[in-house]
């Protein structure tokens, strides 16, 4: 990889969650995933190749700025998908908990 290369992924990466907060935000759980996996292809190209490329410190400075973004942007999809996340595991435990009490008493 080059230097343009690895701040093009970086910057394909930062956009790519800018639109996942979106995905999180309308709900759009499938639409999430997508971005997500698109994501972590990007993060495989460049744990295999952005170790033998040296960034001057103008480009470390960019990378830096776009892993900010990202890590903000990480905090916003937390912050929307846990509340769903929490009432997904209550119905799950809800379910659980039916079915637990239909086989110690029976279906009524």
């Amino acid at each position: 990889m080059t230097n343009v290369e690895v701040l093009t992924a970086y910057s394909a990466m930062a956009a790519l969650t800018h639109k996942m907060v979106d995905a999180a935000t309308a709900a759009d759980w499938d639409g999430l995933e997508t971005l997500e996996a698109q994501v972590a292809a990007h993060v495989a190209l460049l744990r295999d190749n952005e170790a033998a490329v040296t960034l001057d410190a103008g480009e470390r400075q960019q990378k830096l700025g776009l892993i900010k973004q990202m890590l903000d942007d990480d905090r916003r999809i937390r912050d929307l998908t846990m509340p769903w996340l929490a009432q997904l595991s209550k119905l799950i435990n809800n379910t659980g908990t039916e079915r637990r009490l239909a086989a110690a008493y029976g279906a009524v």
